[in-house]
């Protein structure tokens, strides 16, 4: 749910601002309005910084259990940190080049360059050509008639050779002409090793400035303050003359009492409190429980919801878990999943756990559904003597029908919570013609299924499902608009048929993917299966055990490691993306979701 605002209009004396603006972050409860805020230079150096220094802590935490050789001035480690990353980059480039140059000569010898540069001296100058070795045996006999060529060797299809000259004349062969080596093979690999050495060095003081991680984490808090007084300050509204200063600011409802009393103890300050409006860009906190907390990972990589609206993520949770299960649909791919998710959740620290009980409870999904669709690493669960006698989904056959059903339900959960919400917030009237499509769908569905079981009563023919129909008709083409006349009413109710409909189509057809991925997922899982056993022969079965035997059992294990690697890795990728599409598509467009654009973020001393 989103947790209810007090919105606090602030008056105080502008020599007091800096005083009371930590007197909030030591309550960490007020968040200070700081909208429509434009960076001048300093303050871009100063982001530059923060980013600077954020990217190191997360480097260095990388490399933390590392010991090091150097040692480093706490005080000034991030200064040795920029050196190192500065000399790793130019070593880096430097090695990169002068491989390519050791490719490049490495066919030609180990040249003497002084002895290059004595014979430049004494006017005779060595031009430096490659080209195909078949182009070369075409025409070299042409070209000795006006130069002198020397061959210096002819591997890879690519032949080198020396045109030997003053270094004045024109030569126009068909070949490539190379730079002269300003460095021989020997110096180019003492050059690489060189370099490679100054990254070893650089990397041992990265280390050693892991140690001292807290002072870089210090001066980052530091920054952050200064960019968050700046911010402050400079979307502040100044009063009388530069004396007053007017801050806006948020405040939790069960927090406004230490809000008050801080405010009223503050000297200097007066405040007005009030109830947001929806004019207000009010920030937004959602508390949720333990098991919808979860699933707030994946709602704010959309948006956070509108502030006087609702949070979907209570409604979207068991969803987005279903439908994980269904699209990865195999219980060993989803005891991987699960053994990951408990692996980060023991190691991965706080900042990891959210991420780790979104794989944990996902993994123990999927391997629910892998085991009730009868598929364990793409082989059939009921081969086992144990669950012979199991009776499983037959998902290939049977669960077509029921990702359409389930895509219909989520439709209709949405639709319902749209109108629920309209009618908190906008009354009633304004929700009659979502409610007309809701008993159109719904009353369609139930008809469907009351033709399936034989009850005559609710079938397409009889009077009952006919009158839905008919109100359903009516509160869509007439009441949808109450501000609107009849027939203005009915203008936009064709218009919005036309679009529902074609937006409802598409929204079921996308659950259709739900059943085509996990089939895909389960059918690629058995061709590596039936590759590993065919390509090594065990698809006959062990007769003898040999030591071919062996080699045949380590080929299938290559074989069902790497495919079931890829697999897996591809239908985790589908399993996390397209629930997702079905979240913010499909059920946020039918619920009604309205995107909020600021996240409550109270000031406080980190």
């Amino acid at each position: 749910m989103i947790v209810r605002m007090m919105k606090y209009d602030i008056v105080l004396f502008a020599p007091e601002r800096d005083r009371f603006i930590e007197s909030l972050r030591e309550t960490g409860m007020v968040d200070i309005t700081t909208s429509g805020w434009e960076p001048t230079e300093s303050d871009r150096t100063l982001l530059l910084e923060i980013e600077a220094r954020t990217k190191a802590l997360v480097q260095l935490d990388s490399v933390a259990e590392q010991t090091s050789t150097t040692t480093v001035d706490a005080q000034n480690a991030f200064d040795s940190y920029k050196e190192a990353q500065s000399v790793i980059t130019a070593a880096k480039s430097d090695i990169a080049r002068l491989e390519k140059s050791l490719d490049e000569w490495r066919e030609w010898g180990d040249i003497d360059i002084a002895h290059l540069a004595a014979l430049a001296e004494a006017g005779v100058v060595l031009r430096f050509f490659v080209t195909p070795t078949s182009t070369y045996a075409k025409g070299v006999e042409e070209w000795s008639e006006n130069y002198n060529i020397s061959l210096v060797s002819q591997v890879d299809n690519q032949a080198r050779f020396v045109v030997i000259g003053n270094g004045s004349e024109e030569i126009n062969i068909d070949a490539q002409e190379l730079k002269a080596p300003t460095m021989n093979l020997t110096q180019l690999t003492a050059a690489i090793a060189a370099a490679t050495e100054r990254i070893e060095s650089a990397q041992q003081t990265i280390v050693a400035c892991a140690a001292h991680r807290s002072v870089i984490a210090a001066e980052l808090s530091q920054m952050k303050l200064q960019l968050q007084n700046i911010r402050i300050s400079s979307t502040a509204q100044s009063e009388a003359e530069g004396h007053l200063l007017v801050l806006e600011g948020w405040a939790e409802e069960a927090n406004a009492d230490k809000v008050d009393a801080l405010l009223e103890a503050s000297p200097n300050t007066v405040y007005l409190k009030s109830n947001p409006t929806p004019e207000d860009n009010t920030p937004v906190k959602l508390k949720n429980n333990r098991f919808a907390r979860i699933f707030e990972l994946v709602g704010n990589m959309y948006a956070l919801p509108k502030y006087g609206t609702i949070d979907l993520t209570p409604f979207f949770a068991p969803f987005y878990m279903l439908f994980f299960a269904i699209c990865l649909c195999d219980a060993g791919y989803g005891s991987v999943i699960l053994a990951a998710g408990i692996a980060l959740l023991l190691k991965g620290g706080v900042k990891m756990r959210q991420a780790a009980l979104f794989s944990t409870v996902c993994g123990v999904a999927s391997v629910a559904f892998g085991f009730a669709a009868n598929s364990f690493f793409g082989m059939t669960i009921s081969d086992a003597p144990l669950f012979e006698d199991w009776k499983f989904l037959d998902f290939q056959n049977q669960f077509f029908y029921a990702s359409l059903g389930i895509g219909i339900f989520q439709i209709l959960f949405g639709m319902a919570i749209n109108i629920v919400m309209t009618t908190i917030t906008y009354g009633f009237k304004n929700a009659l013609g979502s409610l007309g499509w809701f008993l159109l769908i719904f009353s369609s569905c139930a008809a469907g299924v009351a033709g399936m079981v034989g009850a005559e009563w609710y079938s397409f023919s009889s009077v009952a499902y006919m009158a839905t129909i008919g109100v359903a008709l009516v509160l869509m083409l007439l009441l949808n608009k109450p501000s609107f006349n009849i027939f203005a009413n009915f203008g936009v109710g064709l218009w919005d048929t036309y679009n529902n409909i074609t937006g409802l189509l598409s929204d079921l057809l996308s659950y259709i993917r739900l059943f085509a991925i996990g089939l895909s997922g389960g059918v690629l899982a058995l061709v590596f299966n039936s590759l590993a056993m065919g390509l090594t022969g065990l698809d006959a079965g062990i007769e003898q055990f040999t030591v071919g035997t062996v080699f045949q059992i380590i080929g299938a294990s290559a074989i069902l490691l790497i495919g079931h690697g890829i697999n897996l890795f591809m239908s985790t990728i589908s399993s996390f993306v397209h629930p997702m599409r079905l979240t913010f598509v499909e059920f946020f467009k039918n619920a009604g979701f309205e995107m909020g654009t600021r996240a409550f973020e109270p000031l406080k001393n980190e």
